[in-house]
């Protein structure tokens, strides 16, 4: 095989590889845009979220502080079983 041919055959592998990571953004896009509309949609139906026990709110005259220690944490859980449960059925 030429040195040529072998170029061009790394170039088309190349091409097909950026081609699928093209359509994954697409589709990830495409998630987070769903996944904000259902929340702008929702409202504030989920008061929970952002108010559990164990966020830190501090308020004063001029001043507020927020930290959502108890929302990431669930937040961060339910994200990595979502992920655990796709890769186990992708393989």
């Amino acid at each position: 095989m030429t040195q040529k041919v072998f170029f061009q055959i790394q170039l088309l592998r190349i091409k097909n590889q950026m081609t699928n990571l093209g359509k994954y953004l697409v589709i990830i896009g495409l998630i987070i845009v769903a996944i904000g509309g259902i929340i702008w949609i929702s409202g504030n139906k989920s008061g929970w979220f952002g108010n559990m026990p164990g966020d830190i709110k501090i308020k004063r005259d001029n001043f507020s502080f927020y930290i959502p220690i108890t929302t990431m944490i669930l937040l961060s859980i339910i994200l990595s079983l979502l992920m655990w449960l796709i890769n186990k059925f992708i393989k």
